[in-house]
């Protein structure tokens, strides 16, 4: 599968592409219940709503220690989860998805387990909301040559936590004064004209989105009875290379070989 020439130029002017329909069912749920078994048994390593909110801006760009040590209901995301499970591995290596990352790339396609690599999380009643910001900010490579890709596992709505973009955001150079101390994009004044212009895209089981590691994007908290649990992951091109000393440079990469 390969997108046309309209697709790579939405995704370029966007910064985001939604692929419907495209993991089986079958998988879904798979990677589900997989993911459920952890999270009711908090396998570590994870990250908790609290630890995600209260992290300083200095942790979130260094520390390399991913497990969380601390007993909670609110599990935000799972960490690591390339090794988890042979299904989590294979969903990351899945050749359908392939061919469209290395035309997004427009390189071969290598897998950061560093970033990203995690089930994402919203909980009833627990869960809060993710502010506007940037995945880029706190990583440490070469250029900006990388996408996420994020699985939905069920249906996805604005009630229970659906992502929001601001289209276009990834192509702007925003200096500091946008954002606060923790590089939240900030409802302030100059910054309304871009919030006013978000939207979203409401997803169903094995719908895909793939998103630009610069395109400002958020996410209400879940206010219904049931969860809500997603997969997202990071690639970069093989020419993108992780800074030296860095978080990003301190976990394994997975090369993946090129389909023509």
């Amino acid at each position: 599968m390969t997108l046309s020439g309209e697709e790579i130029e939405q995704f370029n002017c966007n910064g985001f592409l939604v692929l419907k329909n495209f993991l089986e069912p079958n998988i879904c749920d798979e990677i589900y219940q997989k993911a459920k078994y952890h999270l009711d048994n908090k396998i570590e390593p994870f990250e908790s709503d609290s630890e995600y909110h209260n992290s300083s801006k200095l942790v979130r760009e260094n520390s390399t220690n991913y497990n969380s040590n601390i007993d909670t209901d609110s599990i935000r995301r799972l960490r690591q989860v390339y090794t988890r499970e042979l299904v989590f591995k294979n969903w990351m290596e899945n050749k359908k998805i392939r061919p469209i990352l290395q035309q997004l790339l427009d390189d071969q396609v290598v897998v950061t387990t560093a970033h990203h690599n995690s089930i994402m999380t919203k909980l009833p009643y627990v869960s809060t909301e993710t502010n506007w910001h940037q995945d880029r900010r706190y990583w440490q490579y070469s250029d900006n040559n990388l996408v996420s890709i994020w699985l939905a596992l069920d249906a996805e709505c604005s009630e229970n936590g659906l992502l929001e973009f601001i289209p276009n955001s990834h192509n702007v150079e925003f200096d500091e004064n946008y954002f606060d101390n923790k590089e939240y994009f900030i409802d302030i004044s100059q910054n309304k004209k871009w919030i006013t212009s978000k939207v979203s895209t409401n997803l169903c089981k094995g719908d895909v989105v793939i998103f630009h590691s610069l395109l400002l994007h958020r996410a209400n908290r879940n206010i219904t009875n049931t969860p809500k649990i997603s997969f997202v992951y990071t690639v970069k091109g093989s020419n993108t290379k992780a800074i030296s000393g860095s978080r990003s440079a301190m976990f394994p990469e997975v090369s993946l070989e090129f389909i023509k």
